[in-house]
């Protein structure tokens, strides 16, 4: 029996709202390695801003490649075929655990990147150490973003808020004595932060297998590791899933990269105003994506159970959130405009930039908002790759070269700067948003399985 609209929007409420809360938990984590390595000095908070500059979108990629396994197991939860999650979680780990191995080979093999990137040799070895002491935590944060597949797909999303907050509160005292050499360590500095965050991980993995292994939410379909279950088939098509989700992530966040290395030759007060702008709309950003995660899961459970009605309940309800959470957005952009970058500074033209650029950022809100929840949606119907083609072309052949043209040349209007990057964001993301929601529309055409 289809739930009713009111009952689909308190379950997606339930289980986006602790994603959120998890998700905040862990940029928090980002936020304290700044604070506590930039007390030490700027080369220590430069070498840990470069450093997560180089391990943030590895993480990233890795979270997509693992994202679209929820919509998997979701769809077997959906159709009660509980017997195969057992076996299903087994691929995942497999998968997730070849992806953590794979990204210690990278993070600890980026001095020629910090070559080709021109980093300041100053700061190199440090850069290079910071990333090695934190590479020997990717292995475990991928064990704990392949069980979130699992614990969400088990509409049961508390462990990721609980687990997060844990590792952040973790995260304090141990920078604190890796940093400045307590209880007979010797002083690291900012490649503390990088030990620290890797201790951190470890510390959330165990957590993590412990919570979904003795928790009586996972009853119906407990989770056990031995015998391991191995079938290559299945973890081929984990990889064939995930991997589009992961690029496009990639897509993505390489587009903001390429505008923060163009936008770095305007000069300090115009760098620091953009990317003051682009950390607050990153972080009010997570808001939609969490209720994306929810959809994921909710349509593979409609799918699973064959419920047609449920199914176009369950995509109403999330479009409906995703329009209000746009509006929010929005509004708190406007409104607040000129409050918000006193958050992160007291420097008046950074103040004032910054302001402006909120304003445009509020442009594409509600388009931001509609194309992660299209994304997710389309994720449920394990739809990747098309989608994937379609946010590359909207990022990279319609708003990066719209940005370019406006912010840096005369050919439409006169060179606009920082915001006609910004409208550049804009055009790719409403264009992304249109594009996936004409996907949506045809597979909402095809046969429901």
């Amino acid at each position: 029996m289809s739930v009713t609209n009111r009952q689909e929007l308190r379950t997606q409420l339930k289980l986006a709202l602790p994603i959120f809360g998890g998700q905040l938990a862990q940029s928090a984590n980002g936020f304290v390695d700044t604070v506590m390595s930039g007390r030490v000095s700027a080369l220590d908070l430069a070498a840990v801003a470069v450093g997560a500059s180089i391990w943030v979108p590895v993480f990233l990629f890795m979270t997509g490649m693992l994202m679209s396994a929820t919509s998997v197991l979701a769809r077997h939860v959906g159709a009660n075929q509980l017997e195969r999650i057992n076996p299903l979680v087994h691929q995942v780990l497999a998968v997730a655990l070849t992806i953590g191995l794979l990204s210690v080979l990278v993070l600890c093999n980026t001095e020629p990147l910090l070559r080709w990137m021109d980093v300041d040799p100053a700061i190199r070895p440090m850069v290079v150490d910071y990333l090695f002491g934190l590479s020997w935590g990717m292995p475990a944060i991928a064990i704990v973003l392949g069980l979130r597949s699992y614990t969400e797909a088990m509409s049961h999303t508390r462990p990721v808020l609980l687990i997060s907050v844990i590792g952040l509160l973790a995260n304090i005292p141990i920078n604190y004595v890796l940093i400045y050499g307590k209880l007979g360590i010797p002083a690291m500095g900012g490649v503390g932060c990088g030990w620290a965050t890797a201790i951190v991980m470890w510390i959330m993995a165990i957590l993590m297998v412990i919570y979904v292994h003795r928790h009586r939410a996972y009853r119906s379909a407990r989770l056990t590791f031995l015998p391991w279950h191995w079938e290559p088939k299945t973890a081929f098509y984990l990889v064939k899933l995930g991997l589009p989700v992961g690029l496009t992530i990639f897509f993505e966040v390489s587009v903001f990269c390429i505008i923060a290395l163009l936008i770095s030759q305007s000069g300090a007060v115009i760098v620091a105003g953009h990317q003051l702008a682009l950390n607050f709309t990153s972080l009010v950003f997570m808001l939609p994506l969490s209720f994306a995660l929810a959809a994921t899961t909710r349509v593979g459970h409609a799918r699973g159970r064959q419920d047609e009605p449920g199914l176009r309940i369950a995509i109403l309800v999330a479009f409906k959130i995703t329009v209000v959470i746009g509006v929010l957005m929005v509004t708190l952009l406007v409104a607040f405009r000129n409050w918000i970058p006193l958050i992160y500074t007291d420097n008046a033209q950074v103040i004032a930039l910054a302001s402006y650029l909120l304003l445009f950022a509020a442009l594409y809100q509600v388009s931001d908002a509609v194309q992660v929840t299209t994304n997710g949606v389309l994720r449920g119907f394990e739809d990747t790759t098309i989608p994937m083609l379609l946010t590359l072309f909207a990022y990279w052949g319609v708003g990066l070269p719209i940005g370019y043209v406006l912010a840096t040349t005369d050919l439409i209007v006169p060179a606009m700067g920082p915001s006609g990057f910004w409208l550049g964001l804009f055009a790719g993301l409403s264009s992304a948003a249109l594009l996936l929601a004409l996907r949506l529309r045809w597979r909402l055409g095809q046969p429901l399985h």
